[in-house]
Formats: structure tokens, sequence, C-alpha cells
């Protein structure tokens, strides 16, 4: 969040924020947690936050998505509310789900931007040069895409997010048409070094930089934090 000082020099107001930081688990878990924490969020039960997580392999549709853009009939497919068109999860991808509470739902264009600034700046950390300059929004090395982003905003709160190819089985993505395009458009932060990357170096970057770029202080919850009842909303659950 930016405020302003005499003069109308931006600063950053630094908030407070969870991290809920899963590991690896499987894709439709996460993404019914989403969906509690976004009702949470929009009944202000909880603060803003940040899920990162490392799925199971995986392909999901967006809105724009067809299921003929799955050339693998053996991969299994889900179909969610998220933007955009076909992507691949899995080990060696890092996953981040922003549950943010938006003022103004055009603010989405911005958040997509602020993400892409986060995902640039972390491969920055590690020596690769990546750039939003791409046929479509996400994070892009050398005309190969590197990160992907869709989001979805209901009751003025965000879910989905994005996908870094760490040290990903890019062989995956020709199993689909990531975004429409031929699978070998991707590319991950191990293919562009030319060497294996610890996914939790990564993660720790995109933690900073998430910090960073949103105004956020992280701090580091479990799930059960998040989803656990207090006696205010017990109360008003009752007939």
């Amino acid at each position: 969040m930016l405020a302003t000082t005499e003069g109308e020099r931006p600063i950053l107001i630094v908030r407070d924020a969870w991290l809920l930081d899963l590991g690896r688990r499987p894709y439709r878990e996460v993404w019914e947690w989403q969906k509690s924490l976004v009702d949470r969020r929009a009944d202000d039960r909880i603060p803003d936050g940040l899920i990162l997580v490392e799925h199971e392999p995986i392909a999901t549709l967006g809105r724009r998505g067809k299921r003929e853009d799955v050339l693998d009939p053996s991969l299994e497919i889900v179909e969610v509310e998220r933007g955009g068109e076909a992507t691949y999860h899995g080990p060696g991808q890092l996953v981040g789900y922003p549950i943010l509470k938006l003022p103004d739902r055009l603010e989405v264009k911005q958040l997509v931007t602020d993400l892409e600034e986060v995902l640039i700046r972390t491969c920055r950390d590690f020596g690769i040069e990546a750039t939003r300059e791409g046929p479509d929004r996400g994070v892009w090395v050398g005309g190969k895409k590197i990160a992907s982003i869709g989001l979805a905003v209901r009751r003025s709160v965000t879910f989905h997010g994005f996908a870094l190819n760490v040290t990903t089985d890019l062989r995956e993505f020709l199993k689909i048409r990531p975004c429409g395009h031929d699978g070998g458009i991707m590319t991950s932060m191990a293919e562009c070094l030319g060497r294996g990357i610890d996914l939790e170096d990564v993660k720790a970057s995109v933690i900073a930089h998430f910090q960073g770029v949103f105004g956020f202080t992280l701090r580091r919850v479990d799930v059960s934090e998040l989803l656990r009842e207090r006696p205010a909303d017990q109360k008003r659950r009752r007939p």
C-alpha cells in the first residue's frame, strides 16, 4: 500500500500478513482451502496473505481454456475460475496464491504487474534476466515463458495466482497447449542456468520480494490457524 508524504513523494506502508507454506500438496485440496480463505478475508476474519505450494502433476483450465488444449488423456484436468487458458502444475514448480482484498476490482491489472515484478526480481537474484515482454502476461526469458499468472476475484478478494518453473520437467508442458501456445514455449530457471537450483532458495527470494513489492511483513502460520472458528464467528453462525 502506498501513501504520500509532503511533496507527494511515495512511501511504503508496511502491513502484517500471513504466509502459508504448504510444501507439496494435491491441487484440489489447496483449491478448496483457497475458497474458504477468500470468504474469511472478505468477512475480515483474517488479513491478507500468501500461499506457497508445490503440486502433484495436473492440468488446469481457466475460463478461456478448452479440454482439447490437454493433449495427454492420462493427465488429470480440473476446470477453475481463474483467467487464462490451460497450464500445468507439477513438481519443481513454485506456485503462489495471493489472498488479497482489493479496494477496487480494477486493481487486478496492477496486481498482475506487481506479481510479475516479484518474479522478475526473483529471477534476477539468480542471474536470470527476465522481462514482461511476451505474447501474453507473465514472465519471459529469451522469448520463452518462465512464469504464468492467472487470477480470480470473488467478493473483492483475489485467489489463484502465479506458477514459477524452477526445476519443472519441461516435457510435461508438451502434454498441453499452455496459454494456447506450443508446449516448447516454456522454460525453467534450471534450464536458463544450465544447472540444478534449490526450490527453497527460490522460495526465500519470492517471499522477500513479495514483502518488498506489496509492503507486507509475512508471518508463517499453519492452515488450522487460518481456518479456526473464533467464538465471535460461532455466535454469528447461530440461528
